[in-house]
């Protein structure tokens, strides 16, 4: 067993679905992560990106399609006049709640593949590795490159 490729094929498998299910919102992943947390509260493009985990070019990529698209808007923060916030739009909202059940049911949809005893232990374990020993990744001289 290559536990490098069972996961890095059902990542790729999954967001591939999940990409092609939220183009009919006409937008992506990445850009449902972005509503999604700018909608938790006041964030700068930088917190964003952290929360996103986007590089700051795809951050600025990722917001001024979300802004042309009517999603969000760049407001001056009140307490720092060159920090810009992201806000979301009514529309945005609206879209954000639709790729909401998108997500949720190709989730539902993909766990559904497992036995009703398997699917809990399954995302139990995964988080569990995300957040304990695969939450951060090591330092190494040529990084692979993250899909998303």
């Amino acid at each position: 067993m290559d536990l490098s490729f069972l996961l890095s094929h059902a990542s790729h498998v999954l967001s591939t679905e999940l990409t092609a299910e939220l183009a009919g919102l006409g937008i992506t992943p990445r850009a449902s992560c972005v509503l999604s947390a700018a909608q938790a509260g006041e964030r700068t493009q930088i917190q964003l990106a952290e929360i996103c985990e986007l590089d700051k070019t795809t951050m600025v990529v990722t917001i001024d399609e979300l802004e042309k698209a009517g999603l969000v808007e760049r407001q001056t923060s009140a307490t720092d006049r060159r920090a810009r916030i992201i806000v979301v739009t009514e529309l945005g909202r609206k879209v954000h709640a639709s790729a909401k059940d998108v997500v949720s049911r190709v989730h539902e949809d993909v766990l559904a593949a497992l036995p009703d005893g398997e699917r809990e232990g399954f995302v139990a374990g995964l988080t569990r590795l995300v957040e304990g020993r695969l939450s951060t990744p090591v330092a190494c001289q040529r990084p692979p490159r993250r899909r998303m």
